[in-house]
């Protein structure tokens, strides 16, 4: 199909940071890709290069961030020839394609959720997506009604539920006074944790914990919106480590 405008739109949420949300390529070298990279929204669009390299259509654009907190996140793309409006959660972002064609020219079919494998090195580094979608909507189709109904040619490939599963986190809210004491590990050289955490406060103290046998302590906390982590040595000469992220 050859396209002057196209709306898409849907919501989706993931616990997963990189993924193809959908894909659509033709024969002219036209191609449309929406993905999550390092958990941020790309779109990657060409409406035509020329052979020459006179004319280069390949254009991208990202927005956003943090979109692997498994919360629903929503996508409107509207576009009018080479004008773009790409909105992501109600922040719209406008921009034009580089180039100087005005239609999209799919020849291939359009996958939601991934991509097939064509053979190009662009192809096989791209990780299909895992999370759920709902409400797809694409030229006035309603992706997910007609994939439910199996009304869609080709049908899908893989197995489709149409169901979103929650994952099996257990979250803790802490208050300014609490805090959450578990045992140490005696006899062990190794300390390790790891940790999801939200707030919207500045400054708080994350993790803390002594080494056993006045050996020194490990702090993890965060100052002024920055994540720092203090580790105190009591038996080396340069015994305070401090790393800032």
């Amino acid at each position: 199909m050859k396209t002057l405008k196209d709306v898409i739109s849907l919501k989706f949420k993931t616990s997963e940071s990189e993924g193809v949300i959908f894909h659509g390529e033709g024969q002219q070298g036209d191609y449309i890709t929406l993905e999550l990279k390092k958990a941020k929204l790309v779109l990657n669009l060409n409406l035509g290069s020329n052979q020459l390299g006179s004319i280069y259509g390949h254009t991208s654009v990202m927005t956003g961030s943090l979109l692997d907190d498994h919360h629903w996140h929503s996508i409107f793309i509207e576009r009018h020839g080479r004008n773009i409006n790409l909105t992501l959660d109600r922040h719209m972002q406008h921009f034009r394609t580089n180039g100087e064609f005005d239609y999209l020219d799919l020849d291939y079919e359009i996958t939601f959720g991934g991509m097939p494998f064509s053979g190009k090195p662009s192809s096989n580094s791209r990780k299909n997506f895992k999370g759920c979608m709902e409400s797809i909507n694409y030229n006035g189709n309603n992706i997910t009604d007609l994939a439910k109904r199996k009304k869609l040619e080709p049908s899908n490939v893989g197995n489709l539920s149409f169901s979103c599963v929650e994952p099996h986190t257990v979250p803790v809210f802490f208050n300014a006074t609490s805090y959450l004491e578990v045992p140490g590990r005696p006899s062990q050289d190794l300390f390790s944790v790891s940790f999801l955490f939200r707030t919207w406060n500045p400054n708080g103290l994350l993790v803390f914990s002594n080494f056993a046998d006045d050996l020194g302590n490990v702090e993890i906390d965060i100052n002024e919106g920055k994540v720092s982590i203090h580790i105190n040595v009591s038996q080396v000469k340069k015994n305070r480590i401090d790393i800032s992220s």
